[in-house]
């Protein structure tokens, strides 16, 4: 399969095995219940790759430690790079790993800059099966107060999506970079049913079992509702072919936020943007830009 064909599916169908989907048709024509909780099960379940070769210098040049989050009493594994004072949190995304912006991070470093990155609960070399948003969130929170207060926070997809929602929770920070983010939860389980070959019959029902499983309405996760109480200058970057998440969301989030920039690419898709020379050149200019 070609890069270019990879870049036209969603991460789900590019990941899910065949017989999985098959499931998931099945329970929808035999039970729309079942299925929503097949569905929430597999929504929480990260998918995991080795790592590539892309990332190995980052990887072998970090400093790696496993922790365990006591709010979550949940596994990461941390990724030091580079040494200086000035410190920049890397914040993956689903079934992403703590390398995943290692080009990001190179280009940092080379500016002076050191990053923190982490795989979250469930991803990369942490243990679990399960993960959540809220893991994520919690996971940054730790990281603030163990390496903090950072530089900038970079998130991508829902990286970026728990990078507004902690920095709303009151996290300090001087920027934000987010990348390919979204912005409504509901939104996110529709078509995550789409792409599991479910209706939005089994959809509805999944986001109702979500809200009832973690005691809260998980729209209060969405990026432009955390967006409407950041006040840190974020740079907002999207790609207008981004077949996981809408360029549409990139323009909610950024008319939500008080003090933003957008920059929207084309042709780059959902994970090659980020490893773009000008993508990342524009994330570093950003970052090391005195704030007036």
């Amino acid at each position: 399969m070609t890069k270019e064909i990879k870049d036209k599916l969603p991460v789900q169908q590019l990941l899910v095995p065949d017989y999985i989907l098959k499931i998931s048709r099945l329970l929808t024509k035999v039970s729309p219940f079942l299925a929503s909780r097949f569905a929430a099960r597999l929504f929480l379940t990260p998918f995991r790759y080795k790592l590539p070769e892309r990332e190995r210098e980052m990887y072998e040049e970090s400093e790696i430690k496993k922790e365990l989050v006591p709010s979550i009493n949940r596994e990461i594994v941390e990724y030091k790079y580079g040494e200086s004072n000035k410190k920049v949190l890397l914040v993956h995304g689903w079934s992403g790993r703590g390398t995943q912006l290692s080009r990001i991070a190179e280009k940092l470093r080379e500016n002076g800059y050191s990053t923190i990155s982490f795989d979250a609960p469930g991803h990369g070399e942490a243990s679990g099966k399960i993960s959540m948003m809220p893991f994520f969130i919690e996971a940054i929170h730790y990281l603030d107060q163990k390496h903090g207060p950072f530089e900038a926070l970079v998130g991508h997809s829902l990286g970026g999506m728990s990078s507004l929602k902690a920095i709303k929770e009151g996290l300090k920070t001087k920027k934000l970079v987010v990348i390919g983010t979204a912005n409504s939860v509901t939104k996110i389980t529709r078509d995550f049913a789409d792409n599991m070959n479910m209706n939005q019959k089994v959809a509805k029902r999944m986001k109702k079992y979500l809200d009832t499983k973690f005691g809260q309405d998980m729209d209060d996760y969405s990026g432009a509702v955390s967006a409407r109480e950041v006040d840190v200058p974020t740079l907002v970057i999207h790609d207008e072919e981004d077949v996981d998440v809408s360029v549409k969301d990139a323009y909610e989030i950024h008319d939500s936020l008080k003090n933003s920039k957008i920059y929207v690419t084309k042709g780059l898709g959902h994970r090659r943007i980020l490893g773009n020379t000008e993508v990342i050149n524009k994330i570093t200019t950003f970052i090391t830009a005195q704030s007036l």
